[in-house]
């Protein structure tokens, strides 16, 4: 049982034979029958020992969803459009802020992560843009979208959107 255990986990232990249930037990061969016979027992052992089964303890990290080849030979770029698409959105929101345009390049940051969070939703496969399980990088993208997007529109001076209890709490803190 002990060798099972070993084997589904991976350590390289070979499960030892039960008595009485090798090939050349019992048999009264001759010593190169019997050799031959321990060599098919420890080879048939070995493939018992590959299972399909996850092993019971982890020694890795799981790839990520997207982590397959969507794209023959040297078209990797090909299956990365939407994180490259989220990342140039990105880079534009930080050039905007960068010349002076903050609000507008809040935006465009927080409009990118939503989209990200809506292409991880729809697409099968998204290259880098899958870092966790799909749920988690939708809530992630989305929430943080959200934020962003939030925190844009009441950037003062003049904002776009007036939460009432938004300045009250301003002045408690910064007093």
């Amino acid at each position: 049982m002990r060798a099972e255990h070993e084997a589904e986990a991976g350590t390289g232990a070979e499960p030892e034979p039960e008595p009485g249930t090798g090939s050349a037990a019992g048999a009264g061969t001759a010593a190169g029958a019997g050799a031959g016979a321990a060599a098919e027992a420890g080879a048939a052992a070995r493939e018992a020992a590959k299972s399909r089964r996850f092993p019971s303890i982890t020694k890795d990290t799981a790839r990520p969803e997207g982590h397959g080849r969507a794209a023959p030979g040297d078209a990797l770029a090909a299956r990365q459009w939407p994180m490259l698409s989220v990342l140039a959105a990105t880079a534009v929101g930080l050039l905007l802020t960068a010349l002076n345009h903050p609000r507008g390049g809040c935006l465009v940051i927080g409009v990118a992560l939503i989209a990200a969070s809506v292409l991880r939703r729809v697409l099968p496969q998204v290259g880098m843009l899958a870092v966790r399980s799909r749920f988690t990088d939708m809530v992630t993208y989305g929430l943080l979208g959200v934020a962003i997007t939030l925190l844009a529109l009441v950037m003062e001076p003049h904002p776009l959107l007036h939460i009432p209890f938004l300045e009250s709490a301003v002045r408690f803190t910064v007093r």
